[in-house]
């Protein structure tokens, strides 16, 4: 059995689940496991569905044969094929947890995906990327040369078949040309302290004011600096025995972790977008 998944969402009408299914049994496929929603605020409908047909298909042809459906409920709908493994290019500045618990995750095959390369606008995970047989690409970046910098990024997306980008504490602001060149495939990770304690260690300034809960936000990057739908979040307490170093630490731990859920819900094609929000199907 060849194993496929389709996503989709549409206005949320009577029919959508039976015609779907019908679809499926008309090409002899069997519903491996499927999840849907139906939001009332929005009035929309989401619905993913794992299936297996007897055997191969080209995925043009899926979609070519579903357009009518698709058409007839006014759906945005994607098939993949769960055994290609999506492309992933990764940015890193000078923070490298996310970026170490990412390679070990995919060359230990608990996410299913693979680096086509890291980029950095510094120079000091080469030697990481490298060891991990990945190629290292350095683009430094000043006011003078972001336009160029990017467009080469986005060259390196095309070259590579990038599926997904990944800003694994990348320290820079991106532009509109790169957020809408990335729109859609592109997810960053930070503290979630924002809108507060913005710039330099945020975790100095958390621990100056006296939080009790830090945590971290993954979300899709969009024009809106750090307000792009959020895909996931965590927090832990904290108390005053901790200093901005033990802060900083169980900050970047959740970081990682937070970080690698999105990625993998991305890859795994559990994330829909609901205007500026996302259904996950976990």
């Amino acid at each position: 059995m060849h194993d496929y998944i389709l996503t989709l969402s549409c206005p949320d009408r009577m029919g959508i689940v039976h015609t779907v299914s019908s679809w499926l049994l008309t090409h002899h496929g069997n519903i491996v496991h499927a999840q849907q929603f139906g939001d009332v605020d929005s009035q929309q409908f989401f619905l993913r569905v794992h299936f297996s047909l007897p055997q191969d298909a080209d995925l043009g042809m899926l979609q070519a044969d579903f357009a009518p459906i698709a058409e007839r409920f006014d759906m945005q709908f994607d098939f993949h094929d769960t055994h290609r493994k999506a492309r992933l290019l990764v940015l890193v500045s000078r923070q490298g947890h996310c970026l170490n618990d990412l390679l070990f995750r995919v060359h230990s095959g608990q996410m299913p995906a693979e680096i086509a390369g890291v980029v950095s606008n510094h120079e000091d995970f080469r030697s990481l990327a490298e060891a991990n047989g990945l190629p290292f690409h350095y683009l430094p970046v000043s006011a003078d040369t972001r336009t160029t910098q990017e467009q080469q990024i986005l060259d390196l997306c095309t070259q590579e078949r990038v599926d997904l980008v990944v800003l694994a504490r990348y320290m820079q602001i991106l532009s509109a040309n790169l957020c809408q060149g990335l729109s859609g495939r592109a997810i960053n990770i930070h503290h979630s302290f924002l809108p507060g304690f913005k710039g330099a260690r945020p975790y100095y300034q958390a621990h100056a004011r006296g939080v009790k809960i830090i945590g971290a936000t993954a979300h899709y990057v969009t024009q809106d600096l750090d307000e792009g739908p959020i895909i996931e979040q965590d927090i832990e307490r904290v108390d005053h025995a901790m200093n901005p170093k033990d802060l900083t630490r169980i900050g970047s731990d959740i970081e990682s972790v937070v970080l690698s859920r999105a990625v993998r819900w991305h890859v795994e094609h559990r994330i829909l977008l609901n205007g500026r929000r996302t259904v996950v199907f976990r």
